[in-house]
């Protein structure tokens, strides 16, 4: 199955990215409040603003943050105000969705004063230039990551992140419980948000399910209240798919476990396994099995195919037949 996002391009006001960026970066504005709902941000990568300054207006590219640091402030420092406003005049504003201010230095006034007149957002934090653009840059990865909201039941295993798919009644939440009681981490249960962060596939609960699971017969319980913080966990990147289907419906098992399935999120391949649901197998371990054959298989070793190359081997030695002296 090939899973995409429905949105293509998610996009983050600069009031919005003020407003919901964690306390920790302790952004304030500084100049051009009045264009915070009109400028956005479209990519997580952030730039520096020194060589635009210089007159290389050019490198600037719209959608991002462009940072101000302790090397551009010293340039502009060294200027005086007339050379400052021609400094600022080469920068192509209109393209500027924002310039952050880190270390909580001081701006010259030239810039505020354009910033102002353009409605050029100017925003501030206390944090030092390298540690902005990581924690910003994280942020702004994730918020703005594409993403799609789908039905199953997200876990950390064995240190691994494990979708497991089914239909709605199949036991995907039952089965989440009894993996739970063995020590391993509930992430989402139901509705799982998908993001593509970089190359990699990550998940995690809607705020409201948080810690959330039901279970036909007891309702909703938090998992938190019942086994303790160590039973949940945030965001997790998805190793592993694990479909559950009923047994008449399992049509595409593969016995031997030569064909690989996979699951597409975003053009990023993910490993499968598809389980057959039946009375009296106890999923739990076939999960937990299904994971531990999946690490091993990550490791170059392989019992399906090592088996059959020793069938090949006997049957080319002529020892492979089924008949058998009885004597």
């Amino acid at each position: 199955m090939n899973r995409e996002s429905i949105s293509n391009t998610r996009k983050l006001t600069i009031t919005e990215f003020v407003g919901k960026a964690p306390e920790e970066f302790g952004l304030e504005f500084l100049a051009g409040e009045s264009g915070g709902n009109e400028r956005t941000l479209i990519s997580g990568r952030i730039q520096k603003l020194g060589l635009a300054l210089a007159g290389f207006a050019h490198y600037i590219h719209s959608g991002r943050i462009q940072i101000v640091g302790q090397s551009e402030i010293s340039y502009l420092d060294q200027l005086d105000s007339e050379g400052r406003l021609e400094a600022i005049g080469r920068l192509s504003l209109e393209s500027i969705s924002c310039i952050l201010i880190t270390k909580n230095l001081e701006p010259p006034p030239e810039l505020l004063t354009i910033a102002n007149e353009a409605g050029l957002p100017v925003i501030k934090t206390h944090l030092v230039s390298s540690l902005a653009i990581s924690k910003v840059s994280r942020f702004l990865e994730d918020f703005l990551a594409p993403r799609l909201t789908i039905h199953g039941v997200l876990l950390g295993v064995y240190g691994l992140g494990i979708l497991i798919l089914g239909d709605s009644g199949i036991g995907k939440s039952e089965c989440a419980l009894d993996l739970i009681t063995r020590g391993h981490r509930l992430i989402s249960d139901d509705s799982v948000i998908v993001k593509k962060i970089g190359e990699d596939v990550e998940g995690s609960s809607p705020e409201l399910t948080h810690e959330h699971i039901e279970i036909r017969g007891l309702g909703i319980i938090n998992v938190k209240d019942l086994f303790g913080i160590s039973a949940v966990g945030d965001q997790i990147r998805i190793d592993l798919c694990i479909e559950l289907k009923r047994w008449n419906e399992a049509t595409e098992i593969d016995r031997l476990g030569i064909d690989s399935q996979k699951e597409m999120f975003f053009g990023i391949s993910i490993p499968k396994y598809i389980l057959p649901v039946s009375s009296g197998r106890n999923l739990a371990t076939l999960i937990e099995t299904a994971i531990r054959l999946h690490l091993v298989n990550k490791s170059g070793s392989d019992a399906a195919s090592a088996l059959i190359e020793k069938h090949s081997r006997l049957v080319s030695a002529g020892i492979g037949g089924t008949d058998v002296d009885r004597g």
